[in-house]
């Protein structure tokens, strides 16, 4: 009797144990939040993933073009990469904002240029740029991507604008009529390219961007513009598309009265050029 008085209780207290388990059920709501939070926390980690890839991608490519950096032993490092055409020009030859300049090369990388540069803090222009402020940026040591708006697009100058975007002393740009679908300009070098993951990209920008072994003539002047009634990067003067006419000043132009004149000293200040004008420049181009 006691065996089964005790087989009793012990069948009760199980009974009793299985009742307040089925009673507490599944916590359906704490299994809900946690798979909430780990697909949260996983299409967060997603995001950046794709949002990173292009700056991770562009650390890599220059990486690979760090070899094309100047040293004192290799001034000009462009000079290994196929394709660079260069040119030796004068600085330091302004013309005034409302004068046109005859350039000899399309986009032009050195000649006369306007007194005011354009900016060239990393700055991707969503419309073409008043080639001669263009320039001026060039002898202040930038490169300038420009590119045609009709054959450049999507994936291709996004590729472009991640090499530009925030990058010191490099501007980017769309030059309509462009004969090739990108060019690259810095003071005295060009390089023209069919597509935007060519590595010579990398390599022509790690070659001339800053250097200072005199590839370019004012070495240490600022890529900040002046700003409104000067140079206005949020309202630049736009790209004259027209042949330039009859008055427009040739390459061995001596320079505009009243035009601006760089004091540099390493910040690229600016005050008005004396009335005798500047020097003439010299443009026989080398290759």
């Amino acid at each position: 009797m006691a065996n089964g008085t005790t087989r009793k209780k012990g069948s009760a207290v199980k009974a009793a144990r299985g009742s307040v388990v089925s009673k507490k059920g599944t916590p359906w709501g704490t299994i809900i939040a946690v798979v909430a939070i780990v697909a949260l926390a996983g299409a967060v980690i997603t995001y950046y993933m794709v949002a990173s890839a292009p700056k991770r991608e562009q650390k890599d490519r220059e990486a690979a073009a760090a070899s094309f950096a100047p040293t004192a032993s290799d001034p000009d490092p462009s000079k290994r990469i196929p394709g660079v055409v260069t040119a030796t020009y004068t600085g330091s030859v302004h013309v005034l904002p409302t004068e046109r300049v005859a350039y000899d090369k399309t986009p032009p990388f050195g000649g006369p240029h306007d007194g005011y540069w354009a900016t060239c803090t990393g700055t991707v222009y969503p419309n073409a740029v008043r080639t001669e402020n263009m320039v001026h940026a060039l002898e202040h040591g930038a490169v300038w991507i420009a590119y045609n708006p009709q054959q450049v697009t999507g994936d291709a100058l996004n590729l472009l604008k991640v090499r530009a975007e925030g990058k010191p002393y490099t501007m980017l740009s769309p030059y309509p009529g462009l004969d090739k679908p990108i060019s690259l300009q810095s003071w005295g070098h060009q390089l023209k390219l069919d597509a935007a993951d060519d590595a010579r990209i990398d390599e022509f920008i790690a070659a001339l961007r800053s250097n200072p072994n005199g590839v370019y003539p004012e070495v240490g002047a600022s890529c900040d513009a002046l700003g409104p009634g000067q140079f206005d990067p949020d309202n630049p003067p736009p790209f004259d598309p027209s042949k330039p006419g009859p008055d427009a000043k040739a390459m061995d132009y001596k320079g505009s009265t009243g035009a601006q004149a760089d004091q540099t000293g390493g910040m690229g200040q600016q005050q008005p050029a004396p009335s005798t004008g500047a020097p003439a420049p010299s443009a026989t181009p080398t290759k």
